[in-house]
């Protein structure tokens, strides 16, 4: 192998020639968007997109200030800063690979315990865009009321002392503030997590985190900052020694790739304060029609992720290319997903509900793919809640089968007790695990008991067509184990 070239600044000049590279002065650049939980699915998406723009000579006063407010972005930090905040992203496609470099990201701020460089950052005029990607269980929901939950020791903190701000939201109130005292104006916060309606939620966690210590303040955010919702898209395995070998088969020494598949979507309500990069012109969609968009991704990929997911981990099966390679699992998938979440979901506008599951199936079957089973299992507790009860919901209420989603939540249980069929141990992959892992040693002697104890079903646990049937494969789990239980489920008919 020729020797490898580092990622820098510097060095772009020297990179093969195969490989797309910035063509704009990235010291031409200026901020306008802070973007906070900035890993590998941002990179691969909104800084895509943002990129794509600048690659026309557009949105070059649009660059991105990458934040984190967990002690483990500081590792993220230290790489990017050492390669200029530079990412190599490899399309990993069954037709062939390809890499590009982007550049839109121009700087990572220090992560603090207090947050101070980024409420600083944040609240200088010329951030106007805030977005976050702190996954689906980072807003502080409320398990009962869905709104906030004022109890959590972060939010207590936060709001009895909101200059020195523990979390992502806290430090932009504290921003917030700044801004409001200086007249730098609002800017606008997009939530790119797979929540419905983020932009809401997020709205929601910023307004009333801001109300416990200064109201005032609250209602100016509430009349004057939007919270567009949006809809993202793109399947972004994690980086490891796999993913740093395939840039160096491009000839690139990059401590921080990003592989992902060809596919991307980003939808989104035009609703920016304080104005927006063009990102339709770089493929995006702007539309007020976006919670359509949303509940066909929400709960057929990322439902569709939980369905298949429980099965293969217990299975030994470590990426979702190999679980789908899985007749059984396959045909479960399938299955739940037309007869039992395609029914409650409305097309959107040019769209048609079973191609899209037809995409999906063949998303998720990319064997160059290697997005592994643990990742898309972790915190079953805030994606089983956003992306399959909704359905079970439906289910019990229009008298629509809920069989397979029993099924579902019945593998999740038997995977929270911590061994696959094999008799290996599964490592804690949720918040919560704990707990899940009490209920779920209840529930060997009485599969009731996790439906009583886990706090998502309570609305859904004194229905008998989801409970007894969650009863009935959970018994069959145990007594035949995974590949038995998936066949008879896969054989059944439509009922």
């Amino acid at each position: 192998m020729d020797e490898l070239i580092a990622l820098q600044r510097d060095t772009l000049s020297r990179l093969p020639q195969n490989i797309d590279r910035p063509r704009y002065r990235r010291s031409a650049l200026s901020p306008g968007i802070v973007h906070i939980g900035l890993g590998n699915f941002h990179r691969a998406h909104q800084a895509w997109y943002t990129h794509r723009l600048m690659q026309q000579g557009e949105a070059l006063d649009w660059a991105i200030i990458g934040a984190g407010v967990r002690a483990g972005d500081a590792a993220m930090r230290a790489k990017l800063l050492a390669q200029d905040c530079l990412t190599t992203l490899i399309e990993l496609d069954p037709r062939g690979k390809s890499a590009e470099v982007t550049g839109a990201m121009v700087d990572f701020l220090p992560v603090t315990d207090e947050n101070a460089a980024l409420v600083a950052r944040m609240a200088q005029p010329d951030i106007r865009i805030v977005s976050l990607t702190v996954t689906e269980g980072g807003y502080f929901l409320d398990p009962d009321t869905g709104g906030l939950d004022l109890h959590h020791p972060d939010i207590r903190h936060d709001g009895a002392n909101p200059t020195t701000p523990r979390t992502a939201f806290g430090a932009m109130v504290a921003a917030l503030r700044l801004r409001r005292a200086q007249g730098a104006g609002p800017f606008t916060g997009l939530s790119c997590d797979n929540l419905q309606g983020n932009g809401a939620i997020l709205r929601q966690t910023v307004v009333g985190l801001a109300r416990q210590s200064d109201p005032t303040l609250a209602d100016w955010i509430d009349a004057e900052c939007s919270f567009p919702n949006s809809m993202v898209d793109c399947i972004v395995p994690a980086t490891g020694p796999r993913e740093i070998a395939i840039a160096q088969e491009f000839g690139l020494a990059d401590a921080a790739p990003v592989t992902h598949e060809s596919f991307r979507q980003w939808v989104m309500e035009d609703d920016f304060c304080a104005g927006r990069p063009d990102w339709d012109r770089a493929g995006a969609v702007f539309t007020p029609e976006v919670h359509a968009f949303e509940a066909m991704k929400l709960r057929i990929l990322n439902g569709g992720h939980q369905v298949i997911c429980g099965a293969g981990e217990l299975l030994g099966l470590g990426t979702i290319a190999a679980t789908m390679a899985h007749d059984g699992i396959r045909a479960m998938f399938r299955k739940i997903a037309c007869d039992e979440i395609a029914p409650h979901v409305p097309a959107p506008p040019g769209a048609s509900v079973p191609d899209y599951i037809d995409l999906i199936e063949g998303r998720f079957a990319n064997p160059e793919i290697r997005d592994t089973t643990r990742r898309v299992a972790f915190d079953g507790s805030s994606r089983h809640a956003g992306f399959l009860l909704p359905s079970i919901r439906d289910g019990l209420a229009k008298g629509m089968p809920v069989d397979g989603l029993a099924l579902t939540a019945a593998l999740w249980a038997r995977y929270c007790l911590g061994r696959r069929d094999d008799g290996t141990v599964i490592e804690a992959n949720d918040p919560l695990w704990p707990d899940l892992q009490a209920a779920a040693k209840a529930a060997r002697s009485d599969p009731a008991a996790w439906l009583e104890r886990v706090p998502i079903y309570r609305d859904v646990k004194d229905a008998p067509r989801f409970a007894d049937a969650f009863c009935h494969w959970y018994r069959l789990l145990a007594e035949s184990g995974v590949n038995a239980t998936v066949a008879r489920f896969a054989e059944r008919q439509t009922v």
